[in-house]
């Protein structure tokens, strides 16, 4: 089945029934692999516009500088925007950037690491967008810690501010950091904010 959606300024939810199995979900995406898709914990899939070209700039850099850090560490793995992961609530997203630990990947097959792995990434990178809203992002941010991950940045360029989650903590807002230190699981990353704020 495949589904044509005009042009989205923002994002666009159908509530699915009866809700898909993980693998009938893969398969959905694969067949709209034009769409940018996500599946809530109740199973609504959402529909979400394509980046713009600022967003699109910004997130090569961000994905640039941690995938550079993660060879050169050689811990973990980093993937960006096009990683999907199913998350232990039953919600699929695709965090803007994300790092894994090698010794949690290894425990996964080939075929199984061809989809979408059934896990929580360790370290989460969501950067805001025109379409998006900070309420909502807020509460995916929530969702990412929820589920597992062991930090996570909420990049809000217009406004320069991060938001960093920790688990079992409230988030700290940065208002116009020039820089991130990681810490936790991806310690000695640091992500040099001049290129993600700077306009075009």
């Amino acid at each position: 089945m495949q589904i044509l959606v005009g042009e989205l300024a923002r994002p666009v939810a159908i509530q699915w029934e009866p809700r898909m199995t993980d693998d009938e979900y893969f398969q959905f995406c694969a067949n709209n692999s034009k769409l940018r898709v996500e599946r809530t914990p109740q199973g609504d899939i959402v529909i979400m516009p394509p980046a713009g070209f600022e967003s699109g700039h910004r997130n090569s850099e961000l994905i640039r500088q941690l995938g550079n850090w993660a060879i050169n560490d050689g811990r973990g793995l980093a993937c960006d925007s096009n990683t999907e992961y199913l998350l232990p609530s039953g919600a699929a997203y695709a965090p803007d950037a994300s790092w894994v630990l090698q010794s949690r990947l290894d425990k996964f097959t080939r075929d199984e690491k061809r989809k979408f792995p059934r896990l929580c990434p360790d370290f989460v990178i969501e950067l805001m967008s025109p379409s998006d809203r900070l309420p909502k992002a807020k509460g995916k941010m929530r969702e990412w810690m929820e589920n597992g991950a062991q930090l996570g940045w909420l990049l809000d360029p217009d406004h320069r501010t991060v938001y960093v989650y920790r688990p079992d903590r409230e988030p700290e807002r940065l208002v116009n950091p020039e820089r991130l230190a990681g810490e936790g699981p991806v310690a000695g990353f640091v992500l040099t904010l001049a290129g993600i704020w700077a306009e075009l």
